[in-house]
């Protein structure tokens, strides 16, 4: 009898053994829904990013074949299905200015389970002044070695400058309207990049903006300094940044840039104007 037993259920133990995703086929994975920013004007149509990653097994994977829907104000303003690497392109169209946040969750999957990703939707005039801040003017010295890097040049245990939130926040409360420009390192998702950016942001009590991701090339800040001037925001003419190649973008174009802190000596390109720290920045724009 008992050999009997084992013969019926040694088949069995092999097909599990060969096809162990079997174990998992009622059980659904678990995802991250990652969303970018996005920038337009009042009634002008602006299409917002998302992509759909399982996490897992400690993989991450883009899920293709989901639909996600963009949720406003509570209300379903527009669905997507995800492409081959994860990605969905939602449109939408808003008369209302302001900076709100926008939801992107996936409708009801029999094989992922329930998630929701969060972004800025920035909805500006475009005669509105804006200041282009690169994110690494805003950290104070660099973190320990020790501590592992989030991938943006960020660490997770990173200060801000001191005076930098409240010397922003005077800024825009009342005039500025703030980009945060973030470069991704070679491999490194945007996606995720943005969420990190407006992670610490948040953390921090700076003012909300749109975060800005841009690829790792150094001709692309340029480029998207162009884009948005042919695009018609023209006013998108004064960056403050850390590093030579922010303030380069700007002075080829023949735009004012302030760097901060102040950088060392042969570091300061023709013509950019400098700060020792964020107090001092008012003063120059």
């Amino acid at each position: 009898m008992i050999t009997i037993i084992r013969r019926a259920f040694l088949p069995l133990v092999l097909l599990i053994a060969l096809s162990p995703s079997l174990l998992f086929a009622a059980e659904k994975s678990s995802a991250t829904i990652l969303v970018k920013d996005a920038l337009t004007a009042p009634g002008q149509p602006a299409t917002i990013e998302a992509r759909l990653v399982s996490r897992r097994l400690m993989l991450i994977a883009a899920l293709g074949g989901e639909l996600l829907e963009l949720v406003v104000d509570g209300n379903v303003v527009a669905k997507a299905l995800t492409g081959g690497d994860g990605r969905a392109f939602l449109p939408y169209t808003s008369k209302a200015q302001g900076l709100a946040p926008v939801h992107v969750r996936i409708v009801n999957s029999p094989r992922v389970e329930q998630a929701e990703g969060q972004a800025n939707f920035a909805v500006w005039e475009k005669r509105q002044p804006i200041l282009m801040i690169e994110l690494s003017s805003l950290f104070d010295e660099p973190a320990p070695s020790r501590v592992p890097s989030l991938g943006m040049g960020m660490e997770s245990e990173r200060k801000p400058m001191p005076e930098a939130a409240d010397e922003l926040r005077k800024l825009t409360q009342f005039y500025y309207k703030v980009i945060y420009a973030v470069t991704s390192s070679v491999g490194i998702d945007g996606f995720q990049k943005s969420a990190e950016a407006r992670d610490w942001l948040k953390q921090h009590k700076f003012p909300t903006g749109y975060v800005l991701t841009l690829p790792a090339d150094p001709n692309a800040l340029g480029a998207k300094i162009d884009e948005l001037h042919a695009a018609g925001w023209k006013t998108a003419k004064v960056g403050i940044g850390r590093s030579k190649a922010f303030a380069e973008a700007f002075l080829q174009r023949r735009l004012e840039v302030i760097m901060v802190p102040e950088p060392a000596r042969g570091d300061v390109p023709r013509k950019a104007k400098v700060a020792k720290d964020w107090k001092e920045v008012r003063k120059k724009l």
